[in-house]
């Protein structure tokens, strides 16, 4: 199944949830898109509840099903609680952590910033969204991309990095310095309900 390219912030307000990050989808309309939005008084099932969280993950980190299962599965191989591995997974792509130092506003940005050859891994291009960071790499920018609009623009709004990342704002580079803690990632996915779900 090939990467979803439609409006994601109709998918923010059917799922509750800012996928971009920015919060701005929800501030206008904040109830589901339809006719009927916002009376719906539909009841979700078990089933719906499971998938609805699935895909609130899954479009959240921008992955398509099949990535998403791939990194669930592994998730599954690893020693600890599954969902609280398949987060950490998730968090640990270069796409998502080029987000989180601040160099793009939203992930599908830092997204395209790796695709086009704009990031740095301990020095090496590396143009592969998905590339798996291990603590202690250092994610940086190719000195020709430092001056980039978009780029400038992000580091001036970002006014937050977590804790298990540090940045220099002068050499526009970061370094992945641990895995995070449950409590640093996002607070309103319920993995528990996604491990249900592909365990049924």
């Amino acid at each position: 199944m090939a990467r979803y390219t439609g409006s994601t912030w109709k998918k923010s307000r059917r799922y509750g949830i800012s996928l971009s990050g920015t919060g701005k989808e929800l501030d206008k309309r904040p109830y589901a898109p339809g006719q009927h939005g916002p009376n719906q008084r539909k009841k979700l099932s078990e089933f719906g509840l499971q998938l609805q969280e699935k895909q609130k993950l899954r479009f959240m980190y921008g992955l398509t099903e099949r990535q998403f299962r791939r990194l669930f599965e592994e998730a599954g191989n690893m020693k600890g609680i599954h969902g609280e591995n398949f987060m950490i997974l998730l968090e640990s792509r270069l796409d998502n952590l080029v987000y989180r130092l601040g160099l793009a506003r939203t992930r599908p940005q830092a997204r395209q910033l790796v695709n086009h050859g704009h990031v740095t891994v301990d020095g090496g291009r590396v143009d592969i969204p998905s590339y798996r960071v291990k603590p202690g790499q250092v994610i940086g920018l190719r000195e020709k991309s430092q001056s980039l609009d978009i780029v400038q623009e992000a580091v001036e709004v970002n006014n937050f990095v977590p804790e298990y990342l540090t940045f220099d704002d002068e050499k526009r580079e970061g370094s992945y310095s641990r895995y995070p803690e449950r409590s640093e990632l996002p607070a309103e996915i319920n993995e528990a309900l996604i491990v249900e779900f592909y365990s049924r």
